[in-house]
């Protein structure tokens, strides 16, 4: 993590845990940890292999 990114993390009001939390949850679309979708909310797939679900938009289960 650069400097940077754990500065603003430590400036929120959001601890660790919950950003843990809050990536590890999976869609419902992909079946896919939020982490690997991008900022577009397209599933990116894992181990650099592209999502074939058609997900294009992040649902939380």
């Amino acid at each position: 993590m650069t400097k940077e990114t754990e500065s603003k993390i430590n400036n929120s009001d959001i601890s660790l845990s919950e950003l843990i939390f809050h990536f590890r949850e999976k869609c419902k679309i992909c079946a896919h940890h939020r982490i690997m979708h991008n900022e577009l909310g397209v599933c990116e797939g894992v181990m650099n292999k592209p999502c074939t679900s058609g997900c294009d938009g992040f649902e939380a289960e």
